[in-house]
């Protein structure tokens, strides 16, 4: 299928096979998706039916984390690298309804998303931000195009949210958090989340199982131990690692929310 975005560029996306972004695009309310994304999504959430909780978990969390960024750490800039398809919420959004001068640099590299990034850097005047169209497998390149936007003398938030159970092998994958995280600078923050199966082992992994069968990209379920490594030699923020759903909820009259297969942390370079 050829696709015509807002500025005229042309580009062939395939809808015959389910895509991750798409999928996660459908399990969150969006209408971003074909009836390949919804079909398999609908599978998948037969096999693992806490994977729509799982999304709209992350989501909630990370405009949590963002808002705590800005207002309480005074983060102004933010690199959201494996930002997905837009939705409610973006991180600019959420960033600069608190303070309007923040600026956001989103990465990603699929051509759904870069169709839709003129959502992405729809912003406030009075900040500013940019979208790399870059595989985060290539972390060098991420951080030569954001130094196009943002100031790295300053602390900036590194948002890695849902993006690097994508690289499959774990050395891969801790390489490139630390390349990403060493080029920030002192006092600057990660937020980081991920799906695990700490809950449903076997629902998560049939889950991936049907998704690849089918066409879609695998995916590292990693565990929560596994996944607090990556922040290895960073200050962990209170409540530390935790399940995505239990860090720093808003008050409600049913209490706190129950765990989902999701781990996140918020950590600070020293």
């Amino acid at each position: 299928m050829e696709f015509t975005d807002e500025d005229g560029l042309r580009m062939d996306l395939d809808t015959t096979r389910p895509h991750p972004a798409r999928m996660w695009n459908y399990w969150l309310g969006g209408e971003e998706n074909f009836p390949v994304d919804r079909q398999v999504g609908d599978q998948l959430s037969a096999a693992f039916p806490a994977i729509r909780e799982v999304a709209r978990q992350s989501r909630a969390c990370l405009g949590r984390m963002v808002r705590h960024l800005v207002v309480e750490e005074g983060v102004r800039q933010f690199l959201d690298v494996g930002s997905g398809l837009p939705t409610r919420d973006n991180t600019h959004e959420v960033a600069q309804r608190s303070a309007p001068d923040c600026r956001v640099v989103y990465v990603d590299h699929d051509p759904m998303v870069l169709a839709h990034a003129h959502t992405l850097l729809a912003g406030r005047p009075e900040g500013r931000t940019a979208y790399v169209d870059c595989d985060v497998r290539n972390p060098a390149r991420v951080i030569e195009a954001a130094k196009e936007t943002l100031d790295f003398t300053r602390p900036i938030a590194l948002i890695l949210f849902g993006i690097m159970g994508n690289v499959i092998d774990d050395e891969e994958a801790a390489a490139i958090v630390r390349h990403l995280v060493d080029a920030l600078p002192a006092g600057s923050l990660v937020a980081f989340n991920d799906g695990t199966g700490a809950l449903d082992r076997a629902g998560r992994e049939e889950g991936i199982r049907i998704a690849v069968e089918q066409g879609s990209s695998p995916y590292a379920a990693r565990t929560p131990t596994e996944v607090a490594r990556f922040l290895d030699g960073l200050e962990l923020l209170e409540p530390g690692v935790v399940s995505t759903s239990q860090w720093r909820p808003e008050p409600s009259p049913s209490g706190p929310p129950a765990p989902v297969d999701a781990t996140c942390a918020l950590a600070r370079k020293p």
